[in-house]
């Protein structure tokens, strides 16, 4: 286990500042400062309110993380940090703080890939990742179906939203039914005591003509925004529980039936579900049903590796460097819409040439 890279990952993507440590596939430490009660008045995250937040956040958050793994900064093998997807303001924190301790203590620098990370900490919950694997990432920003045969250099997206991603959907609703932000862990908690089949909601891009992978919920988000307020013009109540079970097995319904399909036609045995929706409750047994019945196997991480984290990050950076990537240069920079075709972003043949000795104190 000692000859394992030991990786500290930096994440700061949204609203989130996670620093997360591992040791190849073993979690030593997963710390999150989070800005989510900030943004709560709002009604959705501000950009320049993330941004301060991990500023305020970053230092405090890196010494507990090292402190939560019982290890120095100088034992560390090198640093990952999220270079994008995301929000710019936000990312460019979370990479200057990545390039400063990476400078001072002499260590590998490596920005990856947001939507990379997500499918690699699957690793630290259920091993080494079988490869190919196919992913489904659902997240406020991102419902991507990706086929990943090599998740340091090969991942190849099938499938994406073409409006509203699913987390955006949850929030949306959510502000339609007063529920407050975040809006998917709530509407998760109402509908467990409602009806899935009390309203029949619409499925976006299901029909026998449109895109087999592609994703769309504005058109959802659209009718159950119309019914709602169908109910309250008439001077109904609205049924909250069965407005928000009906709502969720309408996305989760059409989520699963894209993946199990990507699998089957791709020939892939394997079904990863991250990001932050694949903490929802049905979301997670309606995949478990859909798989078992097509004979495919499920691996979906515990609900605090599926939401933004550096444990992820740390996950992806240790095996860029297991894998003998090359790390990125000193010249590194946020990429807001950096693609998922570019898991990392190497360097040149002179990085790192410029720091050799440890100015860490």
């Amino acid at each position: 286990m000692a000859d394992e890279p030991l990786v500290l990952g930096i994440e700061t993507s949204c609203d989130e500042t996670g620093v997360g440590i591992v040791r190849g596939t073993t979690l030593l430490a997963d710390a999150v400062a989070s800005s989510v009660d900030e943004h709560a008045r709002f009604g959705g995250v501000v950009p320049e309110v993330a941004s301060r937040a991990h500023l305020e956040a970053m230092v405090p958050t890196i010494e507990r993380a090292l402190k939560e793994a019982g290890v120095s900064a100088r034992d560390l093998d090198g640093i990952a940090v999220t270079a994008g997807p995301g929000l710019a303001g936000a990312l460019l924190v979370g990479v200057s703080a990545a390039k400063a301790y990476a400078y001072a203590l002499g260590k590998p620098l490596y920005g990856v890939n947001h939507l990379a990370s997500h499918i690699c900490v699957d690793q630290l919950e259920h091993g080494t990742l079988p490869e190919p694997t196919m992913a489904l990432l659902v997240s406020g920003g991102h419902s991507s179906l990706l086929l990943s045969t090599d998740i340091t250099s090969d991942v190849r997206p099938l499938g994406a939203t073409i409006d509203d991603a699913a987390g955006e959907a949850f929030d949306k609703i959510a502000r339609v039914l007063n529920l407050g932000f975040p809006g998917g862990p709530v509407i998760d908690r109402y509908a467990r005591e409602g009806d899935p089949n009390a309203i029949a909601f619409p499925r976006g891009l299901t029909g026998p003509r449109d895109p087999a992978y592609d994703f769309s919920f504005s058109g959802l988000k659209t009718a159950v925004a119309r019914w709602i307020e169908a109910k309250r013009a008439a001077g109904e109540e609205v049924p909250v529980r069965d407005v928000s079970a009906s709502f969720q097995e309408a996305v989760v319904d059409v989520l699963t039936r894209k993946a199990v399909r990507a699998c089957k036609d791709e020939g892939v045995d394997h079904l990863m579900i991250g990001g932050g929706v694949a903490a929802n409750s049905r979301l997670r047994a309606l995949a478990q049903e859909r798989c078992e019945a097509a004979g495919i196997r499920l691996r979906v991480p515990r609900p605090k590796l599926c939401t933004d984290n550096g444990a992820m990050v740390a996950a992806l950076g240790a095996e860029m460097v297991a894998r003998n990537r090359a790390p990125s240069d000193w010249d590194l920079s946020a990429d807001s819409s950096l693609p998922v075709t570019d898991p990392h972003v190497p360097g040149h043949d002179h990085v790192h040439e410029v720091s050799k000795e440890n100015l860490y104190s």
